[in-house]
């Protein structure tokens, strides 16, 4: 035994055996450039290529949005597992345990709150990562309390949709969320608070057919797919070919869907702005009184009716 037995080697399996990120670069989905990932991430997982916007976790959305990335999550209600015991070819409550695995997260939204621009804000947003964001009981029971410590704080709501809709294995309990969100976003306007939602890639079915579409404000991440059904599904049912991104932001922005595409480096800014434009009282204006309306001067002058002056207009035959 020497000392390059004794001292090199171990070093070398160290060196070895050390993690090493596999996710050190990403493709882009949508012009497929290799990009480093720290440089992805300085750009907010926005290919500084062709400007595609990739999908980012809930936590990191919520970091970007409240007011130097603080805010408070809060406990969700717990909801019954499973309650039609469904299953294909897997039992639902695996998959459910291996995206909690996965995401670290109970379901696939987080509710939090803190400030926007230095204003109460509630914001919910939905983890794609965890079953595609399906809506099911859990997320219906969280949008609910969602609005309800809107409501309570008096705060803005700020949903962040990315969903593939209603959540198959939980059948009719999924469906029936649709109705209760719409009641939930119904109270915060009640309230006379805003209600905005920021459309992210993708928000389609009973998300897209129940909250989404009731923002006061809609904005869209650039190249979001929002809709109901999906273009495949629609041009076989109508036997037709739909024009080329009718589903994306920009397509809706067009034709009056959304009320504008923003870029996710600009969203905050735009937040802020919204939201002071919603919330802050201005000032009431000084009244000023108007000043007496000279008298018109009288028109001396003959009027013409065809005749000479001082003649009488002749009669009517």
């Amino acid at each position: 035994m020497n000392w390059l037995t004794n001292f090199v080697r171990p070093k070398i399996r160290a060196l070895v055996n050390r993690e090493v990120p596999d996710n050190l670069w990403r493709k882009c989905p949508a012009c497929a450039q290799m990009i480093f990932h720290r440089e992805l991430e300085a750009k907010l997982q926005v290919c500084p290529h062709c400007g595609h916007h990739m999908r980012i976790p809930a936590r990191r959305r919520l970091e970007l949005l409240f007011d130097d990335a603080e805010f408070k999550l809060i406990e969700l209600p717990e909801m019954p597992v499973d309650p039609l015991r469904f299953r294909d070819r897997r039992r639902y409550s695996e998959r459910l345990r291996e995206a909690q695995t996965k995401t670290g997260l109970k379901d696939a939204i987080l509710v939090a709150h803190g400030t926007v621009g230095g204003l109460p804000t509630v914001i919910a947003a939905f983890e794609f990562a965890f079953m595609g964001g399906s809506m099911g009981a859990a997320v219906g029971e969280a949008l609910l309390a969602a609005a309800r410590l809107a409501v309570l704080q008096e705060a803005a709501l700020i949903v962040v949709p990315a969903s593939g809709g209603a959540r198959m294995q939980e059948g009719i309990v999924s469906l029936m969320q649709m109705p209760r969100t719409v009641i939930a976003v119904d109270e915060v306007k009640r309230a006379g608070l805003p209600y905005i939602v920021i459309f992210s890639d993708p928000t389609t079915g009973g998300v897209t057919a129940s909250f989404a579409m009731l923002g006061d404000i809609a904005i869209a991440e650039p190249g979001a797919v929002i809709g109901f059904a999906g273009q495949r599904v629609i041009e076989e049912t109508i036997r037709e070919t739909l024009p080329e991104g009718f589903q994306r932001a920009e397509y809706l922005l067009e034709h009056g869907m959304v009320d504008m595409v923003v870029h996710r480096a600009d969203l905050r800014a735009t937040l802020i702005r919204l939201l002071r434009l919603l919330r802050e009282k201005t000032p009431e204006a000084e009244i000023v009184a108007l000043p007496n309306a000279e008298p018109a001067p009288a028109d001396t002058g003959a009027t013409d009716h065809g005749c000479s002056p001082g003649a009488e207009p002749a009669a009517p035959e």
